[in-house]
């Protein structure tokens, strides 16, 4: 901030006027006016760039009027060491030396008692000189008020340490971007910039992204906004990687550190010793976070002892390079903003040092990964209080998890990174983070089987299943569990066996092929009994539960279900025993008894607030929608329905979100929206449709039929099948918006010939329906024929084509179904 500019004319003083609108910190500038009426000395701190010294300024002139003596800025952005504050405090005051009596009390004696605030900005440049003269001014001048801005406490009695945060960022998933403080800088400078910018749908989410790219950090947005002037916003946003060469044109009468982004980061690197300078570096080789223990283990040695780690962590805390984020499983978590960490890695390349940190980074998380591994499956058995914060904890790290996977795939060692991901089996599939488990699974096992130890290659193909299952992508899981079972059968590997053997009678059962998945079974329970493992036997137990259920044997599934919950319960396991309930409650809907079913999922949903389990949360999530929708509940079902799509938008299943779209078509139709409703209908089917080999569920097209047979009465058959075409036009990511908020624009009147009219391929012909109707009754297949004076053969395939379009598997099945529909 420079000095040379117009003064505010209030009651004395030098405060500036401020160059262009000041955006957003609304609420930082209340709480530090209150701030100020209670505290006498007042620092702000944050990293260079941040905006504190704009920040005072604006809230000096907030409470000038409240200051006879006036409001004073002193600046020592160009201060070099060895120079002394009090001269530049004189020039300011216009305060003359009295040689040869010392300065600082020439300047003690002019304060006296005047009621002023001074401000004294950029003290990081002479610290502890800023820090003696702050003490001297306070313990002798009661009426002055001081407001300092430094990268790090003056660290005097009486010091209140303000961090400034970044900028506001659009909240994820929000649209209305006009919230962000962050995004409203932008665009007020990139207005300004280019006399033609404006934001539009086209650029609005890049917008959005950029400034989180750039951490909310007011200079970095500003140099950004400025390149407006001759790049758009996605030509930015797409070079940002590079933002130090990027953003290398500042404001010419800005100090030299603040006229680009590597100049400001550079300043402070420079001011920090050894330790500092090598502890910062090594930092860059986490991902999204860090704990003390990490850093300790991680980067320690070479210049830097492990005992001195909290020590120089502390210090680069303090000097604003690290932020001491957050508590997170009783540790705090540091980070550095992405600037930094972008800055601190290119020191770390230069350093020679950069291939030993990563291994040790990689072996670390591996560590990380066989000792929650171990804690798990140990015995005696952990109680979950144990494993809980072990998990919390591994939720944060998600980020340096794939930053080892990722070294060790392009370090050729794909046997590390397969050990790590088998260790992390259960908490990626039961927290849903099947993506980039996915990719990086097929990836690593594109290698030679020679390359891979056998209990490697036989875990990370089961894994491969597990999560392909996961994606409802049947085929990819038999595949891999196939390979896996050959694996170790032939290697006698019966603890990977299982896991493979579950999952392909999982796909069996999704397949509607019984004897294979009884066969499987059987073969999964021997083998997980000769390990064992009651956590396998928990899920098998489970498997048997869903098995029976999809055959309509409630009580077998009931007593399947049962006895995997008791297993759950005595290994106090808050992952396992939501599968059992979500099982019982699943039995007790086909039962109809909606209460029982209700009070199952609020105890799944209960054991699930602390832990990541989305599968889990969305299920249960979703299954309380369902029984509200069911009981005339519609707000409460929108509720749920609505935080179970959201839910599995964010982990990329696409059946997931295919089902809860389905089941929010439903509830438009409960709401009378017939229009909404068919749209999300089509949308549902062609998400389904989009994932080729995917079976579709039993009774899938009879729930179709559900929602379009009251359309048609009420809209007709051709807008029904226009509408269906706006539905199955739509990409998952509309869909999902149109479901969740309803703004999209195919609300607005339909144009005749605009979408393809067809029929939803689930609608029964007439000839269908009545012989649907003959199916109720009990007539054959022959008797059909004879009724309608067809031959057998034609009236088979009416039968046929009416259980595909169904999507049932038996007559019974269809008769059940019609005799329903008739009732309605």
């Amino acid at each position: 901030m420079t000095q040379d500019t117009a003064h505010v004319s209030l009651t004395g003083g030098n405060l500036p006027l401020e160059p262009n609108a000041f955006v957003g910190r609304e609420g930082d500038v209340e709480e530090l006016v209150e701030l100020l009426g209670v505290a006498r000395l007042v620092t702000l701190c944050g990293a260079g760039g941040i905006g504190k010294s704009r920040l005072a300024v604006r809230v000096a002139a907030q409470v000038a009027a409240g200051f006879p003596g006036g409001v004073w800025l002193v600046e020592l952005a160009e201060a070099v060491r060895g120079d002394l504050v009090e001269p530049r405090v004189a020039a300011v005051l216009g305060v003359k030396a009295e040689p040869p009596r010392p300065l600082s009390d020439t300047l003690i004696d002019a304060l006296g008692d005047r009621n002023l605030l001074m401000i004294i900005d950029n003290c990081e440049s002479l610290i502890e000189e800023s820090a003696r003269f702050c003490r001297a001014v306070l313990t002798v001048c009661p009426a002055v008020r001081m407001l300092t801005t430094s990268r790090e406490p003056l660290r005097v009695a009486g010091e209140t340490v303000w961090r400034v945060p970044p900028l506001s960022l659009p909240r994820t998933g929000a649209h209305d971007l006009a919230g962000s403080e962050a995004v409203r800088l932008f665009v007020d400078r990139a207005g300004a910039a280019s006399r033609g910018f404006a934001v539009t749908e086209q650029n609005a989410g890049e917008i959005a992204s950029l400034c989180e790219a750039l951490d909310g950090m007011p200079l970095a947005i500003e140099l950004a906004a400025a390149l407006c002037r001759v790049l758009t916003v996605e030509q930015i946003h797409a070079r940002i990687r590079d933002r130090f060469r990027l953003l290398s044109a500042g404001d010419r009468m800005a100090p030299a550190r603040h006229q680009t982004l590597r100049a400001t980061v550079d300043w402070s690197y420079q001011q920090l010793n050894d330790p500092e300078r090598i502890l910062l570096r090594r930092l860059a080789v986490f991902t999204g976070g860090w704990t003390l223990d990490m850093a300790e283990q991680v980067c320690a040695g070479d210049g830097l002892w492990a005992d001195d780690v909290l020590r120089v962590l502390c210090d680069l805390v303090d000097k604003s390079l690290v932020l001491a984020d957050a508590e997170v499983a009783g540790e705090t978590r540091y980070r550095m903003l992405e600037t930094i960490r972008q800055y601190a890695a290119e020191q770390l390349d230069t350093s020679g040092e950069e291939a030993a940190l990563r291994r040790r980074h990689r072996d670390h998380m591996i560590e990380v990964a066989g000792r929650i591994h171990r804690t798990i499956v140990r015995r005696p058995r952990p109680t979950w209080d144990e494993i809980c914060p072990m998990l919390v904890l591994l939720d944060e790290l998600q980020a340096n998890v794939w930053a080892a996977v990722r070294w060790s795939a392009e370090a050729d060692d794909p046997e590390s990174a397969l050990r790590l991901l088998v260790l992390l089996r259960w908490p990626t599939i039961a927290g849903g983070r099947f993506t980039p488990a996915d990719e990086w699974l097929d990836r690593l096992l594109a290698v030679g089987p020679a390359e891979l130890p056998p209990d490697v290659r036989g875990d990370a193909l089961v894994l491969r299943g597990q999560v392909a299952f996961g994606q409802g992508d049947p085929d990819t899981a038999r595949v891999a569990c196939t390979a896996a079972a050959e694996l170790c059968r032939a290697t006698d590997l019966h603890g990977p066996l299982s896991g493979a053997l579950a999952i392909l009678a999982w796909v069996a059962i999704y397949q509607r092929r019984p004897e294979r998945a009884r066969a499987f079974l059987d073969e999964a329970l021997e083998a997980v009994r000769r390990v064992d493992d009651p956590w396998h036997e928990m899920v098998i137990r489970s498997m048997e539960g869903t098995f029976a259920l999809s055959e309509g044997r409630a009580k077998e599934s009931q007593r399947s279900f049962e006895a995997a919950l008791a297993i759950a319960h005595e290994l106090d396991n808050h992952w396992a025993a939501p599968v059992a309930l979500i099982g019982l409650a699943q039995v007790a809907w086909l039962r109809g008894d909606l209460g029982e079913a209700r009070a199952y999922y609020e105890q799944a949903l209960d054991l699930l607030q602390d832990i990541t389990a989305h599968w889990q949360t969305i299920t249960c999530l979703a299954g309380l929608g369902r029984i509200a929708l069911a009981q005339g509940d519609l707000a409460t079902a929108r509720v749920r329905l609505i935080e179970s799509l959201r839910l599995c938008q964010g982990t990329g299943q696409r059946l997931g979100v295919a089902r809860r779209i389905e089941t929010l078509a439903q509830l438009a139709l409960a709401e009378e929206d017939d229009r909404r409703a068919v749209r999300l209908a089509g949308a549902s089917a062609a998400i389904r449709s989009a994932m080729g080999g995917a079976v579709l569920p039993s009774g899938f097209g009879a729930r179709m039929e559900e929602l379009l047979q009251p359309a048609r009465a009420r809209l007709g058959d051709a807008l029904v099948a226009q509408l269906w075409a706006y539905g199955q036009e739509m990409s998952q990511d509309q869909a999902v918006r149109y479901a969740l908020q309803g703004d999209d624009q195919s609300d607005a009147p339909l144009m005749v010939g605009r979408h393809p009219v067809a029929a939803p391929l689930t609608t029964l012909t007439g000839r269908e329906w009545e012989i649907a109707g003959l199916i109720a009754r009990g007539l054959s297949n022959k008797a059909i024929a004879d009724e309608l004076v067809i031959s057998p053969a034609t009236a088979a395939r009416h039968v046929a084509n009416i259980l595909a379009k169904l999507g049932f598997s038996s007559r019974t099945q269809v008769a059940t179904w019609v005799i329903e529909q008739n009732r309605g």
